[in-house]
């Protein structure tokens, strides 16, 4: 990429964003970090330690959105976006204190999905104005998860935002082509974030149970090198890369949580 060359990176104030912001800024991109917490937003400017840009939004808001957009576009040519911004989520359909939240499902389906594809449409119509360098004006990354797959009792909601996601890679694909832009998914396995930390322990354990090699949970380092190749690997387009360490998720019946 360019030295001139700026990165939307949604959610990338923590965990797998924040490492592909430092990633993207060791390559010489100035990575624009869009997150609803001003206060992480800060603490990841100064872990970063260098030209990086905090915007504070919401992936779901348009005009939030559009406003860092424009910050990227002020650091240089819009040339990638990763979108990292999610919420985890788990319960039961039907769980000891009633039916599923509907209003829940519709919270994680619009911050996972809805959110993503927001802007996914919004940083493709700028990306589209963009000179070609070699092949392609810009690349756009998506963060799914396992689940999408194989989801858990209890991971309804999630899992559907996260299919949603896989879903929509290849149509995306298809369409931006045309406008030289590529889109790509990566669904992680287990990997070390902040949200790990809500996870209790019983079942950690037994997520710990289906690893098989390496026997570890991910770095964000390790995500954040797989988006880098994605973005610099011109024939890697329309597809979703599992990075799991060859995990598949048991059904997670042995659970009994609400």
């Amino acid at each position: 990429m360019s030295l001139t060359t700026a990165a939307l990176v949604t959610g990338g104030t923590s965990g797998l964003g924040l490492a592909v912001a430092a990633r993207l800024m060791a390559s010489g991109v100035v990575p624009v970090l869009l997150g609803r917490s001003e206060e992480r937003g800060e603490a990841a400017l100064k872990s970063l330690g260098g030209p990086a840009v905090f915007v504070r939004g919401d992936v779901a808001s348009e005009p939030e959105v559009a406003g860092a957009l424009d910050a990227a576009e002020r650091h240089g040519s819009l040339r990638a976006v990763v979108n990292c911004a999610g919420v985890p989520h788990a319960a039961r359909v039907l769980g000891r204190s009633g039916p599923h939240s509907l209003d829940r499902f519709v919270e994680v389906v619009t911050a996972n999905l809805v959110g993503t594809f927001n802007v996914v449409r919004l940083a493709a119509a700028r990306m589209a104005g963009n000179e070609p360098v070699g092949e392609e004006r810009g690349v756009i990354v998506n963060t799914a998860s396992l689940a999408a797959f194989e989801g858990q009792v209890g991971q309804a909601a999630y899992a559907a935002s996260k299919g949603g996601i896989v879903s929509m890679t290849l149509p995306l694909a298809r369409e931006l082509a045309g406008s030289l832009i590529r889109v790509v998914t990566v669904a992680p396995g287990f990997f070390h974030t902040p949200a790990v930390a809500t996870v209790p322990a019983a079942a950690r354990a037994e997520l710990d149970r289906d690893l098989v090699h390496p026997r570890r949970w991910g770095d964000p380092a390790e995500f954040a090198a797989l988006v880098a190749h994605v973005i610099d690997n011109p024939m890697i387009n329309g597809e979703t890369i599992r990075v799991d360490g060859a995990v598949r998720m048991s059904s997670g019946l042995r659970h009994r949580s609400s």
